[in-house]
């Protein structure tokens, strides 16, 4: 009984080890993608950390990434069979963060690999009111050509069009009215995309919005 015992003592030692190792290759995977290290992100992968692994705000090393624009490093993770679609706890996916920093090339990397364009986060945003309120107005194509639809809206029925107004984006403002975005939908408080981006004084986004509500 007791080499029985000491072979399970022995043992329950060994899978300790073995799964504080484990946990250990994880974390350094996400430090490794939080500074860039694409050289150790290969290494660590390599070794069995998981790319799936999250820190405490649900960010993977893909988040990471994605945030800083590292489209090699995208393409590792994506190719060691990273999630393109966890999101982190604010319900943000990478898609949203590709959109909202105005990474073309990764979102366009990220749907190719079946990053799906239709979650909401925690407000409801989807990439498509992330792309279109900071003027990433290639992004938004990306976005439309997929399929994802300009009417686009988040909390308080602000949708990506108004956004794009009051933020001045000239450029985004007229691809989403070109792809049949409702320039007369109105918010909760009533006000239209042409109200607001005159509240914000974004003379050539009125002056477009008033020639179509003139049609």
């Amino acid at each position: 009984m007791k080499f029985v015992y000491c072979g399970l003592v022995v043992l329950w030692i060994f899978s300790s080890v073995s799964a504080a190792d484990e946990v250990s290759l994880n974390q350094q995977l996400l430090i490794a993608a939080r500074n860039d290290d694409a050289k150790n992100i290969s290494r660590l992968l390599g070794e069995g950390a998981a790319p799936n692994s999250r820190n405490r705000f649900g960010d993977t090393s893909l988040m990471f990434a994605v945030n800083a624009g590292k489209i090699d490093i995208v393409r590792t993770l994506i190719a060691s069979k990273a999630d393109v679609n966890l999101a982190n706890i604010k319900k943000v996916t990478p898609l949203m963060a590709a959109a909202f920093h105005g990474h073309a090339d990764i979102a366009r990397l990220l749907i190719d690999n079946g990053a799906d364009p239709t979650p909401k986060d925690q407000v409801s945003k989807t990439a498509m009111v992330y792309a279109a309120g900071e003027g990433h107005t290639e992004i938004v194509k990306i976005l439309l050509d997929k399929g994802e639809t300009a009417a686009a809206h988040y909390d308080n029925d602000l949708t990506a069009l108004m956004w794009a107004a009051a933020y001045g984006h000239k450029a985004t403002v007229q691809l989403l009215l070109e792809r049949g975005a409702d320039a007369s939908a109105k918010d909760n408080r009533g006000k239209t995309a042409l109200m607001l981006a005159e509240e914000a004084g974004k003379t050539d986004v009125v002056e477009l919005l008033g020639k179509q509500s003139a049609k």
